[in-house]
């Protein structure tokens, strides 16, 4: 086969961003503020510091109000629901999101059930999942499924009457990927099939696939044994793996072993790079899309 199609998630990404200031700009000037979000950190998980790091500098390049709100790791139930309270009432704020995972003993459940569904931009609120299974477009996706389905449309890739399986069923990517790519309508129309480690014979199924989207959470699963040629594949998995030969002890890869499987594909989305900066583009987009959603 020819070089793979190699999906740039960052230039994709840019473009997004550069939409969104652009159309906050026009959209901010008659309401006398910007789009704001608020990111609630609680306790020091390292990664989650550096994801709260990024989606606020991100906020500020844009133009938008950006609140961040850290709170340390013995915070109790009842104070972490009044400030979800408090931020669900400020008129400055468009947008909210607690970053995941919470630290035991916080209940994830009821913490996003406390924000207001119209500014739950990360999409997780019941009412939310709700009207995406409605396909009603008033509500918010998920960040990572709707960064995966813009992948595909700008990557060219038709997923109209194709296989797609996606490999995962959580709900932040592979339950809610199933119902996007399963709408009618552009990037959608999907004949999907969702896997996981309790299905039988995975490789016969992810290799009848136009399309596998890997959310699985382990490094380097999905093998060129396990892809048909001419596949498109999608990485949602980051992961790190020791490597002495970096300065950092440790380099990132995906769920795909991305040397062995890249040749048999059409398109392929690279670890870093791929799926990873579509997250925090597709937040700003829902924030700015909240925005615009309320009143004057």
């Amino acid at each position: 086969m020819s070089s793979p199609l190699i999906i740039d998630g960052r230039a994709i990404a840019d473009k997004i961003l550069g939409d969104c200031k652009a159309r906050s700009a026009q959209l901010s000037a008659p309401r006398g503020r910007s789009p704001g979000l608020a990111v609630v950190l609680v306790g020091e998980n390292p990664a989650s510091r550096a994801y709260v790091r990024s989606k606020d500098k991100t906020c500020r390049e844009l133009g938008f109000h950006s609140v961040k709100e850290e709170l340390p790791e013995g915070t109790l139930q009842a104070d972490l629901l009044a400030l979800i309270a408090r931020l669900n009432a400020d008129a400055r704020v468009d947008g909210i999101l607690v970053q995941s995972p919470l630290p035991a003993p916080l209940d994830e459940g009821a913490v996003v059930r406390a924000i207001d569904p119209t500014k739950d931009v990360d999409g997780f609120h019941p009412l939310n999942v709700a009207k995406l299974a409605l396909s009603d477009l008033s509500g918010f996706v998920p960040c990572t499924p709707l960064g995966c389905q813009r992948l595909l449309l700008e990557a060219g890739v038709e997923v109209a009457g194709a296989h797609v399986v996606v490999l995962g069923r959580s709900l932040i990517v592979g339950k809610s990927l199933a119902l996007l790519l399963m709408q009618k309508g552009p990037g959608a129309d999907a004949t999907v099939t969702v896997a996981h480690s309790r299905s039988r014979d995975l490789r016969a199924i992810t290799r009848s696939a136009d399309v596998i989207v890997a959310a699985i959470g382990r490094a380097n699963s999905l093998r060129a044994d396990d892809v048909r040629d001419g596949a498109v594949v999608i990485d949602v998995g980051i992961n790190r793996v020791d490597d002495p030969t970096d300065k950092r002890g440790y380099r990132l890869v995906g769920d795909v072993d991305f040397a062995g499987v890249a040749p048999k594909c059409r398109a392929i989305t690279p670890v870093p790079g791929g799926v990873g900066p579509m997250t925090i583009a597709m937040l700003m987009a829902n924030t700015l899309k909240s925005f615009a959603q309320r009143a004057v």
